[in-house]
């Protein structure tokens, strides 16, 4: 009987130790993903009375989790009942990444600075008129991330699905449990803190202490762009996980790139460096390819129909 326990501690032992070890793969899949839904988040509270951000940002988790309860019973299920349909699903995810990624990279093209600051503007000043109900607003806009959540925790649990595929149930069971978990109180808890970054950094600026308030200077100096890098670096992220699928959904595209990043390592001096930036950057260029094509049908799609092209979506 001890040495059936002392099994079954191995047993479940070797599980937990299965289950960390492919967590952190697919926690690195999904880190395009992690930093859109970071930065997306986070916009998603601008406009909010300072007061209400924490409320907002508690009330979008906790969608978020309701969202993932649904979520990874349907990926286990569909990994146990439907074990082919999810390189498709994976596929597909990877390329809506590179359609988020290219859709955000135009709008930057296609729209100006002046153009997003006076959307902005006039957002800001419909929600300070007296006539405008701001708990319908706010509601308003939890429903609108609670449903953006849903597609991005869709995404991260499918591109997590596609790492456990072919691990025991329980494997599958562990990672991605660990992942809706890590990834709902992580990203939360981030946005929590940003958005309540410009707050600290005001309290710390108005500190009779003359080290707190350049502190608190910095701070209010650098929470714009830390938005801006969050976004840049989520942006960029797509590409590379989005392209990454696409490319590893074709098996001789997946060998030539491992070949080609097998030559790259020939070269003098730099070759070790460019081995490893030669996978990134045709992973980066599919996603930034594929994407595109898929920003310009969807736009020949709603032309067709009568729709404006610059759609939002």
């Amino acid at each position: 009987m001890a040495s059936s326990l002392l099994v079954l501690l191995d047993d479940i032992a070797t599980i937990l130790d299965d289950v960390s070890v492919m967590t952190k793969v697919a926690a690195k899949k999904t880190a395009g993903v992690l930093g859109d839904d970071l930065a997306l988040n986070a916009e998603q509270v601008s406009g909010v009375r300072a007061d209400r951000e924490l409320p907002v940002v508690w009330a979008v988790a906790k969608g978020s989790a309701r969202n993932k309860l649904i979520l990874v019973p349907a990926a286990l299920a569909i990994s146990t009942f439907l074990p082919w349909l999810v390189t498709p699903l994976l596929m597909a995810g990877g390329l809506f990444l590179c359609y988020e990624g290219a859709e955000k990279l135009l709008h930057r093209f296609l729209h100006s600075r002046d153009e997003d600051q006076r959307h902005h503007a006039e957002h800001a000043a419909a929600l300070a008129r007296p006539d405008v109900d701001l708990v319908a607003a706010e509601k308003d806009k939890i429903k609108g991330a609670v449903r953006t959540d849903f597609i991005l925790s869709a995404e991260i649990i499918v591109i997590s699905l596609g790492t456990v595929t072919d691990k025991p149930f329980s494997v599958q069971v562990g990672v991605l449990v660990g992942i809706a978990a890590l990834m709902t109180v992580g990203v939360y808890g981030l946005v929590a803190g940003i958005v309540k970054l410009d707050d600290f950094g005001l309290y710390l600026s108005r500190s009779i202490s003359g080290f707190a308030r350049t502190v608190g200077t910095g701070i209010l100096r650098m929470a714009p762009w830390l938005m801006k890098g969050l976004a840049v670096a989520g942006t960029a992220a797509m590409f590379l996980v989005g392209g990454g699928i696409l490319t590893h959904g074709f098996h001789a595209v997946s060998e030539w790139i491992q070949d080609a990043a097998v030559e790259a390592t020939h070269v003098p001096g730099i070759g070790a460096v460019m081995g490893a930036l030669t996978p990134m950057l045709i992973n980066a260029a599919v996603g930034i390819v594929a994407g595109a094509v898929v920003v310009g049908a969807i736009a020949v799609f709603r032309r067709l129909r009568g729709a404006p092209a610059s759609a939002a979506h």
